[in-house]
């Protein structure tokens, strides 16, 4: 998924300005995390292209979504990314600062896939340092964001690879939000667990719900379980 765009079944994203281009792994974040009842606004911090806001207004028609990116080229390509889709009216995004932005609503649902790495060497580019390093966005950053911004009752899922996810959680139960499910991805069956999706909330949970999902069987070809997970938004599904 390295090209300047990317053609999905009702929409384009033209990726060209955007550090981060897209992933397999953020469009399974965007198409698994459960769109609870009552959910009516929808915050993605790091929106990067604007996928994850294209993929949720194509699964619900009922929530309203924004999307904050610090780089200023990142938003503006989102910015035209929404507007040449079918959801422009429900989407907005906003360019600035999440810890220090001042919405104007609380939001029932957060949605990231923030910066993953801790201790891995800078890139010279300032940009890809920004979306791929938490040196600049903490995990405690995030969950100060996550907190001014989310309703009482709201929930927030978050994309990490498992070892990054592992120091998160314990940031997140510090502050005294809970998993109350998981989503364990692996890309064969056979190699291990490499990306954690969670959804966590303010009420602590004894059990939840943990699922695993396999990308490519044996053959290399895509599984079932993806591929019913990906065929409303992926060409040739």
């Amino acid at each position: 998924m390295s090209n300047n765009y990317f053609q999905f079944k009702q929409f384009k994203i033209v990726q060209e300005n955007c550090a981060m281009k897209i992933t397999t792994d953020a469009c399974i974040l965007a198409a698994w995390t459960p769109i609870l009842l009552n959910s009516s606004f929808v915050l993605d911090i790091g929106t990067g292209t604007g996928i994850l806001p294209l993929f949720l207004a194509q699964r619900n028609n009922f929530i309203t979504i924004d999307g904050i990116e610090i780089d200023l080229n990142a938003a503006m390509q989102a910015k035209k990314n929404v507007y040449s889709s079918p959801w422009y009216n429900r989407i907005e995004i906003l360019n600035g600062d999440m810890r220090t932005f001042n919405f104007s609503k609380k939001y029932d649902l957060i949605i990231t896939n923030p910066p993953f790495f801790n201790n891995c060497l800078l890139s010279t580019k300032e940009t890809k340092n920004l979306a791929r390093h938490t040196q600049s966005f903490t995990y405690l950053n995030l969950i100060y964001a996550i907190e001014r911004n989310l309703s009482p009752n709201g929930y927030f899922s978050i994309l990490l690879p498992l070892p990054e996810f592992l120091i998160f959680e314990k940031t997140a139960k510090a502050n005294s939000y809970y998993i109350f499910e998981k989503l364990c991805v692996k890309h064969r069956e056979e190699t291990k667990i490499n990306r954690i999706v969670a959804l966590f909330c303010k009420t602590k949970n004894t059990n939840f719900n943990e699922t695993v999902l396999v990308i490519k069987d044996t053959q290399d070809n895509y599984t079932q379980e993806f591929i019913k997970l990906m065929q409303p938004f992926y060409l040739n599904l």
